[in-house]
């Protein structure tokens, strides 16, 4: 921040000033003066706080009620208060972060780390708990124009529901019935479509942004194996050319064309149990291995797929659940709270040409990510 410093010729005119009056008037006159009116005391400054640097990371603490600050290379910065466990988050041009908690859509004015509310769900889920299980908000996703924020609310033992939020009113419109456990929203390039990726009911509910009619694809690589089973869709990124790609299980890449509905599998390397998806600006496709769960075999990883499939793998310790990627695509950041046991208060930090990894403490448990 700029200072106030004077300069100092001003100073200097100050003075002689000053030094003519007293000459002029001579000491008497000064002395049989009434007393000049007394300046009150200035306040001590407090300096106001420094507007948050790109780059910064915004995690989600979904074992507490806060979202986290993160310096990428220094660790946490500053929390700010948004409502029970915090699971996805979105932020937009204007700097305001839209955070899926338990009790409603928090809203972050990330420049200045302050809330400036929260908007509760039409929806009704019940006590507000914490949890892999319990209700509230969990994917969410913003139109590109900005103009409207797209949440999946989790119904425990019910279908999930898209709350559609007008941000200039901060205030929900709209709600479309979607499938059970709405793990994560995302929003095609063009804003005309929204995807609701439900976890629990193996498809992806497609809604048409202008008439919010839903269509229901199915996803499931495997088949539809029930309640029980792992082999579910988790998180999707949306590629250039529309296509949906949701991984499984570090077996198999789902290419969804929402359009007629059909679903192609690609072949993929890592054989674990897979979270989270990102897309790099580049293209790369970024995909969060958790670890060794139902029938995937193989440890915690990051898988990096370029556009033309290649991969390589890179080992993560520990179980973690979602994935950021700087603007220039050369670093990811790998949250690792993960949805079930075995989280830990941290970000893996993974360069993404030389696939070498660091940890870095970060929040409660953190799920969402952004980079700011």
């Amino acid at each position: 921040m700029a200072g106030g410093h004077r300069h100092a010729g001003a100073r200097t005119g100050l003075i002689t000033m000053a030094s003519v009056a007293l000459l002029l008037t001579g000491c008497g006159a000064a002395e049989s003066a009434p007393d000049a009116p007394r300046t009150p005391e200035a306040k001590p400054t407090v300096p106001a706080p420094e507007r948050t640097a790109d780059g910064t990371l915004l995690v989600a603490d979904f074992d507490s009620d806060t979202v986290t600050f993160v310096d990428p290379e220094r660790g946490p910065i500053d929390s700010v208060k948004v409502g029970t466990a915090p699971y996805g988050l979105v932020v937009g041009e204007d700097g305001r972060a839209w955070v899926a908690t338990a009790e409603g859509v928090a809203v972050v004015d990330t420049g200045a780390r302050k809330s400036l509310g929260r908007i509760a769900y039409r929806t009704k889920t019940g006590p507000v708990e914490r949890g892999e299980y319990r209700g509230g908000g969990m994917g969410i996703a913003l139109a590109p124009d900005g103009k409207r924020v797209y949440v999946g609310v989790n119904v425990p033992d019910e279908k999930g529901v898209l709350e559609v939020i007008d941000t200039g009113a901060s205030e929900v419109t709209d709600t479309v019935a979607v499938g059970r456990r709405p793990f994560d929203v995302d929003v095609s390039r063009d804003g005309d479509e929204v995807y609701a990726t439900g976890h629990d009911s193996y498809d992806v509910t497609a809604v048409r942004a202008d008439t919010l009619a839903p269509r229901r694809l199915v996803v499931a690589p495997y088949g539809e194996l029930g309640l029980g089973s792992w082999l579910k869709p988790h998180y999707a990124a949306v590629r250039e050319d529309g296509k949906v790609l949701l991984p499984f299980e570090g077996e198999r890449l789902a290419v969804l064309d929402p359009a007629n509905g059909k679903v192609t599998v690609e072949r993929m390397t890592a054989h674990t149990h897979q979270h989270g998806a990102a897309l790099a600006p580049d293209g790369t496709l970024l995909v969060v291995g958790t670890g060794p769960v139902g029938d995937s075999e193989e440890d915690p990883s990051l898988t990096i797929r370029t556009p033309d499939g290649k991969e390589r793998v890179v080992p993560l310790d520990g179980p973690h659940e979602d994935v950021a990627v700087s603007d220039d695509s050369r670093t990811a950041y790998v949250t690792g709270g993960f949805t079930r046991e075995g989280s830990w208060d941290g970000i893996t930090v993974v360069d993404l040409d030389s696939g070498d990894t660091r940890r870095l403490p970060a929040g409660v448990r953190p799920l969402g990510i952004a980079v700011l």
